[in-house]
């Protein structure tokens, strides 16, 4: 073969590899993850390959649309501050809009950790900003959501993430959780990628728009999703310090040795039922655990099993239900979902309320009833007994006084903490029940 023609055929084929190897990445790169479906991080294509997979390390359930936001936050930098369960080397977050009455308009947004916790300052170098399916703006419709593209970020775990939205224009009522027991923050104008917490002067103890932050991890193999009400909302925890009883257990799961390795997303809403909805403009209901099951719990990213606390609301607001066998049947309801996408489901015992002002032996004894049919196995996978974690001994129809928050329902950091150690972990990593 001539040597000139050799070098021009070599040229060609290599010319061909690298356009070839161009297309693959500018594709990776710009839309793989954009709506949550990569099953990699963004990463340099000269770097090695390594393991790992998507895990949800932080989430809040859509709980209403914010009372008095009939535009929205429109021209305003929302800066959500929320705390990690586990690490990874990238992340991906997701917005919601499910309240909303109108198309809601995201121009900018980013992620970055925080300098200090609890703190809007970045910490220095962290600053990233965040793309939409290869694009910096996106619009989510009325009632729809989405998931951001990765970015590359070295995120430890036990820290404090800053998520900041920018809205250019009106866009109707906010989707919001109330009850974040975190401080976060909102400027005027867009300063989303500012590293200083300098225009973020008003303070907030809501989380807006933002619904999920994933992790790429090499440690966790899943994540495991707590659903309930305000008992697991964590809403008479001490604000800022993450002492909800789901930051215990994911301390319990990144600490003991043996314990399975997992994220910790918490699902509850202060108010919430197992049976019936409340009003979409309620801050202090949400809709029920039953109807919100897939959304909130089942397709999470990463799950790999779920424990629930919830029953009391449905005895103390109207409408009252008083008949266990229904509330019971409303718990079957959900380990049968669970079942079908091949999880298992912890279920917690009601805890006790004497001494509430909402207390009467007539709603104690449906309690107890509701409480002996999970006791007896034939409603959950596994038990967690948070009656008998929480109960005073010496008052058993109490809360003991150093759990109790002072409302005599609601656990205080102590008692978060006891209802955390009170779940077997092993519970956690048993694979999904042989009949499916």
């Amino acid at each position: 073969m001539n040597k000139s023609v050799g070098y021009a055929l070599l040229a060609g084929l290599a010319a061909v590899v690298v356009l070839v190897s161009t297309a693959i990445f500018v594709g990776f790169g710009g839309h793989g993850g954009g709506l949550g479906t990569s099953p990699n991080p963004p990463r340099d294509p000269a770097a090695p390959a390594t393991a790992g997979q998507w895990v949800g390390t932080w989430s809040a359930a859509a709980a209403a649309a914010e009372p008095g936001t009939l535009d929205g936050y429109a021209g305003m930098s929302i800066r959500n501050v929320v705390h990690t369960s586990v690490g990874g080397s990238s992340a991906r977050i997701q917005l919601s809009n499910l309240y909303g009455t109108r198309p809601l308009p995201v121009s900018h947004a980013s992620l970055a950790l925080a300098a200090t916790p609890s703190n809007p300052t970045a910490a220095t170098g962290s600053m990233r900003r965040l793309s939409f399916g290869g694009r910096q703006a996106v619009t989510i419709p009325a009632g729809g959501a989405v998931t951001s593209d990765p970015v590359r970020l070295n995120v430890p775990h036990d820290t404090d993430l800053l998520v900041t939205t920018y809205s250019p224009s009106p866009s109707g009522p906010a989707t919001y959780h109330p009850y974040a027991r975190q401080t976060s923050y909102l400027a005027r104008g867009d300063r989303t990628e500012d590293d200083t917490g300098a225009a973020y002067t008003e303070q907030s103890p809501y989380w807006r728009y933002l619904t999920g932050v994933d992790v790429w991890s090499r440690e966790a193999h899943g994540s495991v999703v707590a659903i309930g009400d305000s008992i697991t909302d964590g809403i008479t925890s001490t604000v800022g310090a993450n002492h909800r009883w789901t930051d215990f257990l994911a301390e319990r799961l990144r600490n003991e040795p043996g314990a399975p390795r997992l994220g910790v997303l918490n699902q509850g809403i202060s108010g919430n039922r197992l049976l019936v909805n409340g009003s979409r403009f309620s801050p202090n209901n949400g809709p029920s655990v039953l109807s919100r099951l897939e959304r909130d719990a089942l397709s999470r990213t990463g799950v790999k099993a779920v424990v629930v606390e919830i029953g009391l609301n449905d005895l103390f607001k109207s409408p009252r239900q008083l008949d266990p066998q229904k509330i019971v049947a409303g718990m079957r309801e959900i380990v049968d979902e669970a079942h079908a996408r091949g999880l298992r489901v912890t279920g917690g015992t009601l805890s006790p309320f004497g001494g509430h002002r909402g207390y009467s032996p007539k709603l104690n004894e449906v309690r107890e009833q509701v409480n002996k049919i999970i006791r007896s196995g034939t409603v959950f996978d596994e038990v967690v007994d948070f009656d008998k974690a929480l109960r005073d001994p010496a008052h058993p129809l109490r809360l003991r006084p150093s759990y109790d928050s002072g409302d005599h329902l609601h656990p205080s950091d102590q008692g978060y903490r006891a209802m955390a150690d009170a779940l077997d972990l092993d519970h956690l990593r048993r694979p999904a029940p042989a009949s499916l």
